[in-house]
């Protein structure tokens, strides 16, 4: 039957259905099973128990029909194993998106601003005299008609190089960007959770940069004892492993990964919540995870000076609070010329969206 179905309003649901309002839990759930469905379902079963998430008119089961329905989940007809899908892998990082970040429109075209005057995207409302130089696209023929009529009069129309306008442009830079993870056992220990924010605030830049800054580039880099990248849509599933923390074996990827870009403006943001315990030479693992060792922390800070030469600046997001670890970072941001932050967890999105927002980088000639 066609027509409206009409029911009685309850603020707390925000105009969404039922399977909407189950379907965010469910997503945010993902996050913390690292993709996980049955451990994400059996968390949702236990919370519907506990809060009475459904009803009489709509139970788990059918929202789990709706899930593989609607594309969000897929199961194995050989072994019963159920799997997100691509769909469910780029929701997440749009939740994620608008939870740290807000809701942001696409764009066609990169938007890091440098306000250099010069040819470029974006047109200036400023205009300057003509220079020699200067080429015919930026010549503002409104304003020189209108200033060649005001100096020569209308009967007699003439104009000449005195009377004409450029219109000035803004380049919009493109920058290439490296995110670190620290994927060490010390991300889970002590009773918090620090990866899942650091995995939260990874799929959000990776979806701001591809909707917003699509001209830009991110690639993603975790470091335990080794380094070794993975792809945007491999976040959910991230894992911390028994590892230490190499943090040259990191910063050595990422740098090899902006050499073979060809964006002239290059970044890394690295988020780590320790100091670096560990090397690697030749085959042999050096660590030590007693205070900072020396050796360690040599190998970090040339590397640090590199990035610099290379003119690439590194900002650390460091989530612990240890005045010798908060030492550490100092050094190595002053060796760098980069910046430091010492976010909390629930602050790191923002911490990190700000300073990408705000430091949109000069273009290197």
């Amino acid at each position: 039957m066609i027509g409206y179905h009409f029911s009685k309003f309850d603020p707390n649901q925000q105009g969404k259905t039922k399977f909407e309002q189950l379907l965010d839990l469910f997503m945010q759930l993902l996050t913390y099973t690292s993709g996980d469905v049955s451990e994400a379902l059996n968390w949702m079963n236990q919370l519907d128990k506990n809060y009475d998430l459904t009803n009489d008119e709509y139970g788990m089961g059918d929202f789990i029909d709706e899930l593989k329905e609607k594309g969000y989940i897929e199961e194995n007809q050989l072994n019963g194993e159920i799997k997100i899908t691509p769909k469910t892998e780029q929701g997440i990082r749009k939740r994620s998106l608008e939870e740290i970040f807000g809701k942001l429109k696409k764009t066609k075209q990169g938007n890091h601003q440098t306000f250099k005057p010069g040819q470029g995207d974006e047109i200036n409302p400023e205009t300057r005299p003509f220079q020699f130089g200067d080429m015919l696209e930026q010549i503002d023929f409104t304003s020189s008609i209108r200033n060649a009529q005001i100096n020569h009069g209308i009967d007699s129309f003439t104009m000449r190089e005195d009377d004409l306008e450029i219109r000035e442009t803004d380049f919009k830079t493109q920058t290439s960007t490296v995110l670190m993870i620290d994927i060490s056992h010390s991300m889970i220990l002590y009773g918090e959770d620090r990866i899942t924010p650091a995995k939260k605030v990874a799929m959000a830049l990776g979806e701001l940069i591809t909707t917003k800054y699509p001209k830009d580039t991110l690639d993603i880099v975790v470091f335990g004892n080794d380094a070794w990248p993975i792809e945007l849509k491999d976040i959910p599933y991230l894992n911390v492993g028994p590892y230490h923390t190499n943090t040259v074996a990191g910063l050595e990827l990422a740098m090899d990964i902006l050499r073979r870009r060809k964006n002239p403006n290059k970044q890394i943001f690295m988020i780590t919540d320790g100091k670096p315990t560990c090397l690697k030479i030749g085959k042999r693992y050096y660590k030590n995870s007693f205070g900072i060792d020396r050796k360690i922390m040599n190998r970090c800070m040339n590397l640090a000076a590199q990035c610099k030469k290379l003119k690439i600046p590194i900002t650390t997001f460091m989530i612990a609070t240890d005045p010798y670890l908060q030492r550490f970072v100092k050094e190595f941001t002053e060796m760098n010329h980069g910046k430091a932050f010492f976010a909390s967890l629930d602050n790191l999105g923002a911490f990190i969206f700000s300073d990408f927002e705000s430091g949109k980088r000069k273009t290197v000639y």
